[in-house]
């Protein structure tokens, strides 16, 4: 526990303009992590050498601060000290439209994780100023990058990226004359010296096979997902059967329908990709065809990203067409670009769809997380616990895989069971 908390001090992570508020939340789940190790070890050693919680709490500080390069942390030696971890920086638009990033404490020989939302184009203030900006993706990558150096600049040890949502994963095909450049970013990435990468669902994991020395941390959200999908539905029911909008999404929804214990359908989608869409009323559909039955079903579908949604509007049109009572779609990233969430208003009243879930990886203002149909799950914690695992070099594998504990959940009796059985009893 002393390497612990002295190495607890040489960890800062750094929240890039878009990603304060899911940062705050990282913070705060790490901090509760250290004080829950913190109070288990010390409830272990006051059981085994017979001393009061507070001795042992003030020798832990003790030891945090003979091997710490810093001066007593907050000069509290009884206390238990909270690491705070955020390192403040100060982010600079200039009238030109560029980004510069300064750190604003030392961070030298530190492991630093910077948290980007690429995907946040909310209004921003910059410089002290009441005036807002909205960014694009390239205006938060290329604030990605400056923070980088900057860290760098000050003397960091590593830099890990944390980015719930991969830039530019929809270009990893190469077709024609075009550019990879979700392969790029990565390379871009790997060539400032980041250390690591941790996203959430990235679109294609092929993306990865093109780095050299960047590893990639791909999280995913099914066991928040699947708990909300619980609230909403009772998953024991024989009538549901999950299904795969796409190809590119079969083994995604393949993991979902083997956790359930429930079939699996597929969508088979034939596209023009000559055509953008722009938004939710166009596609790139030419035809649809379902490869099982939906027929009075429940449907519940999982993608990784929701862009306008003409695509998934269209595929759960198709569904109803087909006999669907009732269906639930899932998106780690819900971006909801340009207009979608019009015509998601409209296709709910039609009754189109039952709900959306979709995850806080991407910021969103009340304007989405007051909708009916919207769901949203948080997916702070996730990050907060690898980012605690990869710092003390622990190991990640029931992290990047939740078969187990949603199995665990989805044995436990459901509260009205518990109730039923009480009163029969």
């Amino acid at each position: 526990m002393y390497v612990s908390l002295i190495k607890a001090a040489d960890l800062g992570i750094i929240a890039c303009p878009g990603a304060e508020e899911f940062t705050n939340e990282i913070l705060e789940h790490l901090k509760c992590i250290y004080s829950r190790k913190l109070n288990k070890r010390v409830s272990h050693l006051a059981k085994q050498y017979g001393l009061e919680r507070q001795e042992i709490i003030r020798s832990i500080n003790l030891t945090t601060d003979m091997f710490s390069s810093g001066t007593g942390g907050n000069g509290k030696t009884k206390g238990h000290r909270t690491p705070e971890f955020k390192v403040p920086v100060r982010f600079t638009r200039f009238a030109n439209g560029e980004f510069k990033s300064e750190i604003l404490s030392s961070i030298r020989g530190m492991d630093i994780y910077i948290v980007q939302d690429v995907e946040n184009h909310y209004p921003l203030c910059f410089n002290d100023s009441d005036k807002r900006y909205s960014l694009s993706v390239n205006d938060q990558a290329l604030l990605l990058f400056v923070t980088i150096d900057a860290a760098y600049q000050a003397g960091a040890e590593t830099v890990t990226v944390a980015l719930p949502a991969y830039p530019f994963s929809r270009q990893h095909i190469k077709k024609g004359r075009e550019a990879l450049t979700a392969s790029w970013f990565g390379r871009t990435l790997e060539a400032m010296g980041v250390y690591r990468l941790i996203t959430l669902d990235i679109h294609s994991k092929e993306i990865e096979n093109t780095f050299n020395t960047l590893r990639l941390e791909n999280l995913h959200a099914s066991y928040q997902i699947v708990k909300k999908l619980s609230e909403i539905i009772d998953l024991q029911h024989d009538d549901i059967v999950v299904v795969a909008p796409d190809l590119g999404a079969a083994d995604r929804n393949k993991y979902f329908a083997g956790n359930l214990r429930r079939p699996l359908a597929l969508l088979y989608k034939e596209r023009d990709y000559s055509k953008v869409s722009e938004d939710a009323r166009q596609s790139n559909i030419v035809s649809m065809k379902l490869l099982g039955s939906v027929e009075g079903k429940t449907v519940f579908m999982a993608d990784d990203m929701l862009g306008t949604g003409g695509t998934l509007l269209k595929a759960m049109r198709h569904l109803n067409e087909l006999g669907a009572e009732h269906i639930i779609a899932a998106v780690s990233l819900p971006f909801f670009s340009g207009d979608a969430i019009k015509h998601f208003d409209q296709a709910y009243r039609e009754g189109v769809f039952s709900r959306i879930i979709g995850t806080n990886g991407v910021y969103h203002s009340s304007n989405l997380l007051d909708r009916e149909w919207f769901e949203s799950v948080k997916v702070g914690n996730l990050f907060a616990r690898i980012i605690y695992r990869l710092h003390h070099n622990q190991s990640l594998s029931t992290l990047l895989d939740n078969s187990s504990i949603i199995q665990r959940m989805l044995s436990e009796p459901s509260i009205e069971t518990v109730l039923k059985d009480k009163s029969s009893s």
